[in-house]
């Protein structure tokens, strides 16, 4: 005679793991959104008082940034330098 009881039984530890993992997911995903929004103003020490994150000290970083990576060349470079000198 066949068990019943345990053939339902042997799949139910899979249900409660898979519960347990997805509700820890959902909770860090939650916790990542939140905390992701309310800290990005400080970050790689931007200031949380601009509220656009990029004063012109970031952008002069942005820019020598992009420089080393050779994205824009010598004569573009100095060109936007010079233009965020001349915004201060």
């Amino acid at each position: 005679m066949r068990d019943g009881g345990m053939g339902g039984m042997g799949w139910m530890w899979i249900f409660w793991l898979l519960l347990i993992v997805g509700t820890a997911v959902l909770v860090f995903a939650v916790v990542k959104a939140l905390t992701g929004r309310a800290d990005s103003g400080t970050r790689r020490g931007g200031s949380a008082a601009s509220p656009t994150g990029a004063g012109p000290s970031r952008a002069r970083e942005i820019l020598e940034e992009r420089y080393a990576r050779g994205e824009i060349s010598t004569e573009e470079y100095r060109e936007r330098r010079r233009a965020l000198e001349d915004d201060r």
